[in-house]
Order: C-alpha cells, then sequence, then structure tokens
C-alpha cells in the first residue's frame, strides 16, 4: 500500500534534485488502473535497455513514438469500424498512451514493430565531460631554507 509521503524536508536541503522529487510524488498517489497495453523493459548491459510493448492488431502507420525531455511517449489510434457489431469486446485495441520517465542522458536508438510486438532500444550515454575523472595532485614544492632577517646586531 502507498502512502503520500512529505518531501518538503529534502527540498530545503538539497538543490537540483527537483525532478527526483516531483517524479517519487506522482509514483506515490495511487493509479486508477493500467490502461496501456502491457510492456516488459529489460536492461540488456550496463547502459542499454529496451522496452518491448504489446501492441497487437496495430500497424506501424498507427503507432506514434515521441523522444521529449527525460520522457517517451507511444501513442497508439486505431479507426473505429462502424460496421462491425460486437457481441463480446476483451480486446483492447482502442486508444492508449503510454509514458516511461527517461533518466538524463538516456537515448533512443531506434524502434520496430514485429509479431504485435513494439521494440525500442535505448542506451544511456554520458557526455564526455560529465564522465568522473581523475585530478592529478600537483605535489608541493620543496620549501627553500628560511632566510633569517638582519636585525640590530650588537658590536
Amino acid at each position: 500500500m502507498r502512502t503520500n509521503m512529505d518531501f518538503s524536508p529534502f527540498y530545503r536541503s538539497s538543490v537540483g534534485f527537483d525532478r527526483i522529487f516531483d517524479l517519487l510524488e506522482r509514483t506515490a498517489v495511487p493509479q486508477n488502473g493500467d490502461n496501456g497495453p502491457h510492456y516488459d523493459i529489460v536492461k540488456l548491459g550496463e547502459d542499454s535497455y529496451r522496452i518491448v510493448i504489446a501492441v497487437p492488431g496495430y500497424s506501424d502507420d498507427e503507432l506514434t513514438i515521441t523522444h521529449e525531455p527525460n520522457m517517451l511517449v507511444i501513442n497508439g489510434a486505431r479507426p473505429e469500424n462502424e460496421d462491425v457489431q460486437y457481441l463480446h469486446r476483451a480486446l483492447a485495441l482502442g486508444p492508449f498512451v503510454r509514458r516511461f520517465e527517461l533518466a538524463d542522458h538516456v537515448n533512443v536508438n531506434g524502434a520496430k514493430l514485429e509479431n504485435g510486438l513494439l521494440t525500442i532500444d535505448l542506451t544511456k550515454e554520458i557526455p564526455e565531460e560529465m564522465k568522473p575523472r581523475r585530478i592529478a595532485i600537483d605535489a608541493a614544492p620543496t620549501a627553500e631554507p628560511s632566510k633569517q632577517i638582519e636585525g640590530n646586531v650588537a658590536a
């Protein structure tokens, strides 16, 4: 069971994590059921992922994939056939929208539709300037012998 959590103490003591707290607040709200198609998220390697969505009966021109900042949106829309009278309708072939939150620097490599499965390949590519790098430590210069300041010398 999910409960509502107050993240305001974290907002006061952190900088730049607003997106994470917004995501946690959205996921803490119970959803009214799953209205989109079923899907799998697979980790293929350290930085590569795959999303597989079951979209039986959809063709590639009835599906739209949009990569927005930190969001992947899949829309499906099929035209309704008014001439057909259903006695029982259990196939979920109506319009749908499925959203996936993406981490920073996750890119969509491509998508394919085969046998009713929409496969989307993703990779996380961290820019070179953001990767951890080793910082060289300069050796401290050797101290010169201290010089004595001449003062009044008693003769």
